[in-house]
């Protein structure tokens, strides 16, 4: 009689060969395949694959905090470009190349800036200051001392009247007016009273020769500051042709007009047309819902008139950004009917610039004034509800506001301290940082997701641990990625992935070693009550110089070290040949590695690859596992 062998339970395969960052808003039994629950410091290599975060070394100390990086671009003898990085540490600010202090007395609070012509305008809550490379190096001077004093009459009677011309400005308290001199009157009365002092400036056109001289005082005038009359000992000669023939610039300070420029933390260019040829500055610790423009090419002149009011006053400005030629403004958490408002730039019908009301946009308000910034041209920031961007519709050409961190969200929105946050967009992706971590949004991984429908898209998201940075900001043309700490320690990143040095934290050999892992989500096979044999479980890593790994699986929801890879991994070079991490391979190849698992009876399971030694990168290409359904139900 025949004997038959029964049939055993089919062999089943799963094979995960595309990675697209962590989930951390949902149950690792809920999460995409192509995603982790957990998987700090793994950073996308190419599109669809994912390597350790490579590290930073220590370049600098200071003795503050550090409150900014700013870079003055100039041009040399050459007609080269110059870039010269300024770091904001403490209350000075220093030459990044050569550590020399170049400016004292700044505020001891994050500064922003932008670069105007030959010069970089730097705001830290204190003042507004110009910085300029001259023959004698870098010079840093209160804007408020180099400010334009505008001629806000003209053709004005000694007695009073005239033509209103420019307005005041509000960073210094100078003004000129100008007569037409009738050749009769010896007093001529200026349009405001309580001058501060009678030491003012008086020039005369000479009729012959239509020069401006100067005339001193005592000799021929003298001024009434009180009521702000400037009397002649002879009256001035009749001006000829209809000219202004008087000029007199005296002094009125108006009370908190500096300060209101001053006070700002801030700034953005932008102007007619989107012309980025103004300064506007926001962030005054009183006038919350208050910007101001400068004058066009010029941020020493800031007319009174150049203002606007957004929103209400129980909602402040917090940000800017630039939208299809829009200025763009971020409110807080307190309005958000009015989350984003927007002004266009336009001329009036007498040539006067003006930013008028475009639209609103209702969402969550920015919590950080420093998380905004352009990932792939798209304006994010950070909101209560994540890193949100400002986008057209897609269908109704109706421009919303939409989150794109919904993957991040689970684990960045728990951070602490989110109104300090700082964001940067490097290699394109965006970099959040706040409390030690970041979170880094890439821009060229775009996905979706059914809880977020309103979303034209997300982005793959990543997770960055030990990272202190309060400032942070890219160098080289954006090749390189920098940051400062509130211990007054800058850093750079790392930038070659190859080798095995990169990969520490401040070079340190006691806790600079980067803990990076990749987690699978929780599997449970096709029918999730019967259980399931675990048996088989390869990857492929990439090779490195000095890489290892660790495979662990889940058992009742604990971790099980499955196998340790070591000298399988590496390859061998006399550049960094060292007798600890020898190799004879040479081979440069992705590797496949396998384990047994024994994961018998079990609902389900996760895989784990780590590494979290100093020095030692870790690449991961795919996953895949063995597992067979016997087909009884899972008991506990």
């Amino acid at each position: 009689m025949p004997f038959s062998v029964p049939a055993g339970p089919t062999l089943h395969t799963k094979v995960i060969d595309a990675f697209y960052g962590i989930d951390y808003s949902n149950d690792p039994g809920n999460v995409n395949e192509h995603q982790s629950p957990y998987a700090p410091n793994m950073i996308r290599d190419v599109p669809g694959k994912v390597r350790k975060c490579m590290g930073y070394q220590r370049m600098a100390e200071y003795g503050g905090r550090i409150n900014g990086a700013h870079t003055l671009r100039t041009v040399d003898s050459t007609g080269a470009l110059v870039y010269t990085t300024l770091i904001h540490a403490g209350t000075a600010l220093y030459d990044k190349a050569t550590g020399a202090e170049v400016c004292a007395g700044l505020a001891d609070e994050r500064s922003t800036s932008v670069q105007l012509g030959e010069a970089m305008w730097l705001l830290d809550g204190n003042r507004l200051l110009r910085v300029m490379r001259t023959a004698d190096g870098i010079a840093v001077t209160p804007a408020g001392e180099v400010a334009y004093v505008p001629t806000v009459t003209i053709s004005k009677e000694p007695g009073g009247g005239g033509t209103a011309y420019e307005p005041l400005n509000m960073l210094q308290p100078k003004f000129t007016e100008t007569f037409f001199g009738d050749g009769t009157s010896t007093e001529y009365h200026l349009s405001y009273a309580d001058l501060d002092s009678a030491d003012v400036t008086v020039q005369v056109m000479d009729t012959e020769t239509g020069e401006w001289v100067t005339t001193p005082p005592t000799l021929h005038y003298t001024v009434d500051a009180a009521n702000g009359v400037v009397t002649f000992l002879a009256a001035p000669a009749e001006g000829v042709g209809g000219e202004d023939n008087v000029s007199i610039t005296a002094s009125k300070t108006h009370a908190g007009y500096a300060d209101t420029i001053n006070k700002c933390s801030i700034c953005v260019l932008y102007g007619v047309n989107g012309m980025p040829d103004r300064m506007f500055v926001s962030g005054h610790p009183t006038m919350i819902n208050r910007d101001w423009y400068s004058a066009q090419n010029d941020p020493t002149y800031w007319p009174d008139t150049g203002y606007s009011i957004l929103g209400s006053g129980r909602s402040a400005v917090m940000g800017y950004a630039i939208l299809n030629n829009y200025l763009a403004a971020y409110k807080d958490v307190a309005e958000p009917e009015r989350a984003v408002i927007l002004r266009n730039g336009a001329l009036s019908d007498e040539g006067e610039p003006l930013f008028v009301l475009a639209g609103t946009m209702a969402g969550p308000g920015v919590l950080s004034k420093y998380s905004c910034d352009y990932l792939e041209n798209e304006p994010l920031a950070l909101t209560g509800q994540g890193v949100y961007a400002l986008s057209p519709s897609d269908i109704s050409g109706e421009r919303q506001s939409q989150n794109r961190s919904y993957y991040a969200d689970g684990g960045l929105l728990k951070l602490l301290n989110l109104k300090e946050a700082v964001a940067c967009v490097h290699n394109s992706m965006y970099w959040i940082c706040t409390g030690g971590e970041a979170y880094i949004l890439d821009g060229l991984q775009p996905m979706t997701h059914s809880g977020r429908p309103y979303s034209t898209r997300l982005y793959a998201a990543f997770h960055r641990t030990n990272l202190p940075a309060r400032c942070i900001w890219t160098e080289q043309d954006g090749k390189e990625l920098w940051f400062g700490s509130a211990a007054g320690v800058v850093y750079r990143f790392y930038t070659d992935p190859e080798t095995p040095t990169s990969y520490n934290d401040d070079g340190a050999p006691v806790g600079g070693a980067i803990g990076a892992c990749w987690e699978t989500p929780e599997f449970g096979g096709n029918v999730f009550y019967r259980t399931k044999n675990f048996r088989w479980l390869a990857v492929q890593l990439r090779a490195g110089l000095a890489a290892t790994a660790s495979l662990y699986g889940m058992r009742d929801g604990l971790w099980e070290l499955l196998r340790e890879i070591g000298a399988e991994l590496k390859y061998w070079s006399w550049e960094t040949f060292d007798w600890s991490s020898f190799s004879w391979s040479s081979n440069l190849e992705n590797q496949t590695l396998s384990s047994k698992t024994r994961l018998k009876k079990l609902a389900r399971t996760r895989y784990r690859i780590e590494n979290n030694k100093i020095d030692e990168p870790l690449g991961l290409m795919a996953i895949g596992f063995d597992f067979t359904e016997p087909g009884g139900r899972y008991k506990r």
